[in-house]
């Protein structure tokens, strides 16, 4: 009796060692297939950096929505974008159904809360009208009929990895809307998609100074002879670090870098915190005219508002001097806007936000009767179609952003911008990671989500009983106050 136990127990724990190494065959041989197909994708930068590992983010990204109630942040508490958010750029991006159900997870009374005010009969589907191309620079030899009123701001080569920037070249492209350069110069890797380009000038002036760091006439008319380049915008200041140049270290300025800014190679370049030739009114619109008579296209300035006292000087000046030589645009960023690396107190406490600022700005330009003559772009986390809308319904003529595109790209708001530690490889210059973000891809997603928040705010707009978004005004939106109850936007910024 005592022998058939044992030998039973034997053949029962041989049975389970058997099934235990085969399970450990099957789980490794499973493991291996995953893991190469992980690194031959390209729909997925995690998955495609880290093969395997990388696939638990999308488990507890699932589970997430089960156990978020209980364990972590809720939807709406994350910054500087929460999860809700970023939630819907990533589904626009991949172009999948972009409902919710239930109800609304937003608190409808927290103040700055906008609500759109539809009307009694709302635009039909066969009454609508796809957006309008809108004129820049009309006075100029090669005006600019921008097509979108929603594109890509301004992401410098060399911030952005080569991936990254083909990526959003050739998703632009697809989408219709014109694409930034940021202060770093115009790389090969912007043209590359053949989008338009709006050619951004720094205070350093990289790839349009000559060798003593001065505006170049000579290499503006080499860049405007770029049929691609559509508009030239000078920075004056950036929402993130406003009056704050940077350094761009010896170690990163490698051939191509310094081929592309018109810098030495291997020496460090430093960036003003002003251009150094633009020291007042004057000195601003003359080199706007400057610049607009060199290269025959539209030129304006980016800022962010802080001080807005000198704004009826500056347009009283402009119609001394004649509506022909104003800038052509004004782009307005916001103390809400983002950046790869700035101090904090700049970051956090310098500069108006666009939602005090752009009601300003245009109704400064409607008082001095230029508001048909300037065009306002702005900028600063407008991600979602409801933000994009509210800054029509205030008066903007367009809006652009840097962080949604690069949520479409597949940033998970790491916060690692700075450190050359991006895991999905869009503001990184390490090659392994570099390698997960496959352009071909992510240059769809641009796309979708570019035509995914156009046509929701035009669904906005419909509501409102307007055919198409550039229609919305004041009067179609409210904002809620201290105390929960909402107030039109004409009634509260009122236009002169």
């Amino acid at each position: 009796m005592n022998d058939t136990v044992t030998i039973f127990a034997i053949n029962f724990i041989a049975t389970i060692g058997i099934l235990f190494l085969l399970v450990v065959v099957v789980l490794l041989i499973t493991g291996f297939i995953l893991y190469q197909n992980d690194k031959k994708q390209t729909a997925q930068t995690i998955r495609r950096n880290y093969p395997l590992i990388g696939r638990f983010r999308y488990i507890f990204e699932h589970l997430g929505e089960f156990f978020r109630q209980y364990f972590f942040a809720m939807d709406r508490e994350e910054l500087p974008f929460n999860r809700a958010q970023r939630s819907w750029v990533y589904r626009a991006s991949k172009n999948i159904d972009n409902t919710i159900a239930f109800g609304s997870t937003r608190d409808l009374r927290r103040p700055g809360t906008h609500y759109f005010l539809n009307c009694p009969f709302p635009t039909l589907s066969e009454d609508s009208a796809p957006s309008q191309p809108s004129r820049i620079g009309p006075y100029c030899e090669h005006p600019y009929d921008a097509p979108s009123f929603f594109n890509v701001s301004g992401m410098s080569y060399g911030a952005l990895s080569k991936p990254a920037v083909q990526a959003l070249s050739h998703g632009a492209a697809k989408a219709g809307c014109w694409m930034n350069t940021g202060e770093g110069g115009l790389s090969p890797f912007h043209l590359e998609g053949g989008c338009d380009l709006v050619y951004q000038i720094g205070t350093a002036k990289y790839g349009v100074r000559d060798a003593d760091g001065e505006l170049s006439d000579e290499k503006l008319k080499e860049k405007a002879s770029i049929t691609q380049v559509k508009m030239f915008e000078i920075k004056l200041s950036q929402g993130a670090k406003p009056g704050k140049g940077g350094i761009l270290p010896a170690e990163k300025v490698s051939k191509a870098i310094a081929d592309i800014r018109g810098i030495p190679e291997g020496q460090a370049s430093i960036s003003p915190n002003r251009h150094s030739d633009i020291a007042s009114i004057d000195d601003l619109l003359d080199v706007v005219e400057r610049i607009r008579r060199v290269t025959g296209k539209p030129c304006g300035f980016k800022l962010v508002l802080g001080t807005t006292e000198w704004l009826d000087q500056f347009f009283e000046t402009v119609n001394k001097r004649g509506i022909e030589n104003a800038p052509d645009f004004i782009t307005l960023d916001s103390s809400d806007g983002g950046t790869g690396a700035a101090p904090m107190p700049l970051m956090d406490s310098v500069g108006l936000p666009v939602r005090e600022s752009l009601p300003v700005l245009v109704n400064k330009l409607h008082q001095h009767e230029l508001r048909e003559r300037i065009r306002v772009i702005v900028s600063g986390k407008m991600i979602n179609p409801t933000d994009v809308a509210a800054a029509l319904c205030i008066g903007a003529d367009f809006v652009v952003s840097a962080r949604g595109f690069m949520f479409s790209l597949g940033c998970i708001q790491a916060l690692q911008c700075n450190k050359n530690t991006c895991p999905t490889g869009i503001t990184t210059h390490d090659p392994d990671l570099q390698q997960g973000l496959v352009p071909e891809s992510k240059a769809e997603r641009v796309a979708h989500f570019h035509h995914n928040l156009v046509h929701e705010v035009e669904i906005i707009a419909h509501s409102c009983g307007v055919s198409e978004p550039r229609q919305l005004k004041r009067h179609h939106a409210a904002i809620v106050m201290d105390g929960g109850n909402s107030v039109p936007l004409n009634i509260i910024y009122p236009e002169h």
